[in-house]
Formats: structure tokens, C-alpha cells, sequence
């Protein structure tokens, strides 16, 4: 079997190594269907063809009838938040947003694991399954300050062999209800945060417009991306979205304001729900779908046929907010299409294209894709395309971060 083969050619001391003499995967199947040999050279994707004969010193890995994909990526997740590395923590109670933040705070002020080595775990996880980069949002709020930016900020410097890193500066505990949060994203934004976050302008800060002026502000203070956590529900949900839509417009931020979850476009009829996407996609508004358990799931079909654009994140991992998931990308854009109905091998290929094309998109990931002088971001499926390798849940037989070997489940 090909990933026999892959598996004893993939030497545990060549991961994390820039192999010097290059790389070729012969025989791999593109996105496309396509089959083409991918050689690899100075962590860039040297050339992509039908066969390339393996020049001297290059390091050749037969993927012979394997899908070979960009690197997956996670548009939404938290990385300051995990609880992997700590002994089990039992999940706490809480059906509204203001009880699990109520709950975080109770387990933070417990968990004796430092977040560096919770966030080493995260990361070791989502590089396992092949993620190379991600979206976090980091919390601030009066208590915590810029401590978990701080850190997070060291983190990524350490790891940005293995994982790019986007951040967002993230309002858990409000603003107007949080004295003292608004002057604290100010600082984390001179700090190098690439995007500013919002929570529930309404239901956390009981008011809109206020929590609105302070995000956008800081966005065109710093020149920087929104990304607003929207649980909010019906019709207060959509007259949110439809205010973000509007402030994204006149600003001029077309491609950069994303509204995280967005539940209230599934909590209303088809037709409110068709006129907001058309309102979200004239202004340019992104939506990001976790297919979290924690509230409704937003029509991502109708949100397509609408020209939204919809990219996916796994959220959260193990923490005080879920006690479930594994961080694997592939397995997030399955369980979207699971709970969205999409069944056909388009709506597949949809669903993937949320885990790797669109979510770079979103995070403006320059020279991302399969392509002659991109960044070598690269994952073998264990599946012959790319609708067998989301709904088989196919395992990863080797992960490529800029022309080093990351890892390769098949081991």
C-alpha cells in the first residue's frame, strides 16, 4: 500500500528538518483529481508536474494515489484557552454565554499548567493533522491584562517553523461591561495584534453602537481586521450582522471584518436569512462556522449560493467552553457538512475548501495553495480524493510545513 510505503520512508529524525537536497512526492493526486509529482526545494514548492525525474541529493517519498493538499487551516481557534496538558478538569454548567464565562474564570483561577505548555499541546495537535496555520483569539480583560497576549506573542515566534499565527485580541468579559478593557486592546494592538475582536455588542455590553464605534475605531486606528464573536439570536442577531455589514461598507473594509458563528442567521426564516447574506456579501463581511454544539447552525449552503464568504475553525479545544475536540481541521469541515446536509461530492469539496483556500483567504495568506514557488505547506491524505478523505476521516500520512517534514500519522 502507498502508505506503507510513505510510513518507512518518513525517518522520524528528518522531522522539523529543512532538508537541504529537497524533497519530491511522486505520484500524488491534487485537489483537482489531477495526479502530479511535487518537487520541493528552499521550503518552496520548486515544480509540479506529471513526472519529474528526482534530481541528485533529492529525497523522494512515493504518495503514489494519495490526495496532496495545501496545508490546512484554522480560522478559528483559542489557543490561550486549552486545558490539554492538565489532568481532567470536569466541565461546568452554564447554557448562556455570560454562565460559561462566569464558569472560564472559575477553571482559570484552578488549572496549575502554565498557558505556555497548555498552548504547546494545542499546537502539537493541530500540526499533527496537518493545520499550518490558524486564527487564535487571545483573551484580555481586566484581570488577565496582556498576560495571555504576552505569551502568546512569545509562542508564536517560537513556533512559526511550524504553525503561522494570527492573532485577535479578544474582549471575553466585554467592554462597556468590563471598565478598563477598552484602553487594554488599545495596547495589545500596539503590540503587533493583526485583528481586533468584539463579543455580543448587545447581550454582553448592552450596547450596540458603543461596542461597535470602539472596534471599528481601533481597526482604522491600526489598520487592522474585526473578528466579532455573534452568539446573539433572531432578530437582534441579524440587526447586529446588518449593522457590521453597513460600518463595513462605508470604512471600506471589504475582506476584512469576519463575524464569528453568526447563529442568528439560523435561527430566522430562509428569507431574512437570504437578504442578510446579500447584505453581508455586498459589504464584504466574512462568516466563520465552527459548527460549534453551543448554538445554531448557520445555513452555510444558502450562505454560498449567496456569495458569503464561509471559511471554518474548530474554536474550542479541550477548555472550560467544550470538553470536546481534537483540533483536526478535516474533521471540522466534515462535521459542517454532516450538520449542513452537504452531501454531493461538490458540497464536499465546499467543505474543504472552508478548511484550507477560503480560511486563507480570510487570514490573507499571501502565496497559499499548490503552486510553483509557494511556501511548501503540504498534506498527504491517506484517501484517493477529496471527498473520500472528509467523509472517511482519512488519517494524514505525511505533513509538510515550509519544505519541513512535520510529521506522518502512518508511523
Amino acid at each position: 500500500m502507498p502508505c506503507a510505503r510513505l510510513a518507512r520512508m518518513t525517518n522520524k529524525d528528518d522531522k522539523g528538518l529543512l532538508l537541504n537536497g529537497g524533497l519530491l512526492l511522486k505520484g500524488g493526486v491534487l485537489p483537482d483529481g489531477n495526479s502530479a509529482d511535487i518537487r520541493i526545494q528552499g521550503g518552496k514548492i520548486a515544480e509540479i508536474a506529471g513526472s519529474i525525474a528526482a534530481p541528485e541529493g533529492v529525497r523522494e517519498i512515493d504518495v503514489t494515489g494519495q490526495l496532496v493538499s495545501p496545508g490546512l487551516v484554522n480560522g478559528h481557534v483559542h489557543l490561550d484557552k486549552t486545558l490539554l496538558g492538565a489532568s481532567w478538569i470536569p466541565h461546568l454548567p452554564g447554557d448562556t454565554v455570560a454562565e460559561r464565562i462566569k464558569a472560564e474564570k472559575k477553571i482559570r483561577s484552578e488549572v496549575n499548567v502554565p498557558l505556555k505548555t497548555r498552548a504547546t499541546a494545542l499546537i502539537d495537535l493541530l500540526t499533527g493533522f496537518g493545520t499550518t496555520a490558524v486564527r487564535s483569539h487571545v483573551d484580555i480583560d481586566p484581570d488577565i491584562g496582556l498576560a495571555h497576549l504576552e505569551v502568546i506573542l512569545a509562542l508564536r515566534e517560537e513556533m512559526r517553523e511550524r504553525l503561522s499565527i494570527e492573532l485577535v485580541a479578544f474582549p471575553q468579559s466585554g467592554v462597556a461591561a468590563a471598565p478598563g478593557t477598552a484602553e487594554l486592546l488599545n495596547e495589545a494592538m500596539k503590540l503587533g495584534v493583526e485583528n481586533i475582536g468584539g463579543l455580543d455588542p448587545a447581550a454582553i455590553d448592552g450596547d450596540v453602537e458603543g461596542q461597535l464605534d470602539l472596534v471599528f475605531g481601533l481597526a482604522e486606528r491600526y489598520d487592522a481586521g474585526i473578528d466579532i464573536h455573534l452568539h446573539d439570536g433572531g432578530e437582534l442577531g441579524i440587526y447586529e450582522l446588518e449593522q457590521i455589514a453597513e460600518r463595513c461598507r462605508a470604512g471600506g473594509l471589504n475582506g476584512k471584518v469576519t463575524v464569528s458563528h453568526a447563529y442568528a442567521l439560523g435561527m430566522v426564516s430562509g428569507s431574512v436569512a437570504a437578504r442578510t447574506a446579500e447584505k453581508l456579501a455586498r459589504a464584504g463581511v466574512a462568516i466563520l462556522t465552527a459548527a460549534s454544539g453551543f448554538g445554531a447552525m448557520p445555513p452555510v449552503k444558502l450562505l454560498l449560493e449567496n456569495d458569503v464568504h464561509v471559511f471554518a475553525g474548530t474554536d474550542n479545544v479541550r477548555d472550560a467552553w467544550s470538553p470536546f475536540g481534537n483540533g483536526d481541521m478535516a474533521e471540522r469541515a466534515a462535521l459542517i457538512a454532516y450538520r449542513c446536509g452537504m452531501n454531493s461530492d461538490e458540497d464536499l469539496r465546499a467543505a474543504f475548501d472552508m478548511a484550507t483556500t477560503s480560511a486563507a483567504r480570510a487570514l490573507g495568506l499571501e502565496n497559499y495553495g499548490l503552486a510553483a514557488g509557494n511556501p511548501a505547506d503540504l498534506v498527504v491524505f491517506q484517501a484517493a480524493s477529496v471527498p473520500e478523505a472528509i467523509a472517511s476521516h482519512a488519517a494524514r500520512g505525511l505533513v509538510i510545513k515550509g519544505g519541513r517534514i512535520a510529521g506522518a500519522q502512518a508511523e
